[in-house]
């Protein structure tokens, strides 16, 4: 588990976005690099959208991003060399087979065919999809396909990765599956961000966690320092998360 004397792997101040309305607003946050982070809150916090703009995929209308210290808005190819996406729904080819979609998301990062092929065979035999890599898409499971979509992800070696409820319509053998690979991710070094409203695996597997609401940053510290904050000792991250986030349930 990273601590903040680890160089940042994320560093936001100022972030700000408004659609009709402000959906985040003035958002700072640090995470540190080797270290698995869930980023929590309630249904229209601004999770996703804040992850987005990280990511490149959408524009901050204010505030800075930098990504292991390459300004995301100044340097977006040089940010986006080094960070993998992947979003609640997988999106491939279907009609590709699980070595073929890699090959082609390789290409489009200038891979060596040489080493793209070499990492393509080693991330296939990791998330144990070795048997199907030639299987077309079309046919795989949810979480079959989650597994190609992260291998894909994995591909060009990035060395941050956010996921946007990676666990979702996932059953209990997939997810058991997925949540060892995110893992093993962190132990290899990478820094690997997710949401997920599944807060008993935050509770388990996050290094650090933040809690957003009203697109701003509510609280963040490993779970015992969400506990102390709320004083939610010996209770669960659900009820840490309530009373962190329910006026209510702050004054009761």
């Amino acid at each position: 588990m990273s601590d903040f004397s680890s160089p940042l792997a994320l560093r936001i101040r100022g972030l700000a976005k408004a659609f009709d309305k402000p959906v985040i607003a003035g958002l700072d946050l640090d995470i540190a690099a080797g270290q698995l982070y869930a980023l929590l809150g309630p249904n229209g916090a601004g999770k996703t959208t804040t992850l987005r703009m990280v990511a490149g995929l959408a524009k901050p209308d204010a505030g800075s991003i930098e990504i292991f210290g390459v300004d995301a808005r100044r340097d977006p190819l040089g940010a986006k060399a080094i960070t993998a996406w992947l979003p609640d729904e997988p999106m491939l080819y279907d009609k590709l087979s699980p070595l073929e979609y890699l090959a082609f998301v390789a290409g489009l990062w200038r891979m060596d065919p040489a080493h793209a092929a070499q990492e393509a065979d080693r991330l296939l035999h990791w998330l144990d999809l070795w048997e199907q890599r030639d299987t077309r898409c079309e046919g795989f499971s949810r979480g079959m396909q989650q597994k190609v979509a992260l291998a894909g992800a994995l591909i060009h070696d990035p060395k941050l990765l956010i996921l946007d409820e990676p666990l979702t319509g996932l059953d209990a053998s997939m997810a058991r599956s997925v949540k060892d690979a995110l893992r093993s991710a962190v132990d290899a070094g990478k820094t690997v961000i997710v949401t997920t409203h599944i807060l008993e695996v935050a509770e388990r597997m996050a290094d650090r966690i933040g809690i957003i609401g009203g697109g701003k940053l509510l609280a963040a510290g490993t779970l015992d320092e969400l506990r102390d904050r709320a004083g939610t000792e010996g209770m669960t991250l659900e009820d840490t998360f309530i009373r962190l986030t329910t006026p209510d349930a702050v004054a009761a």
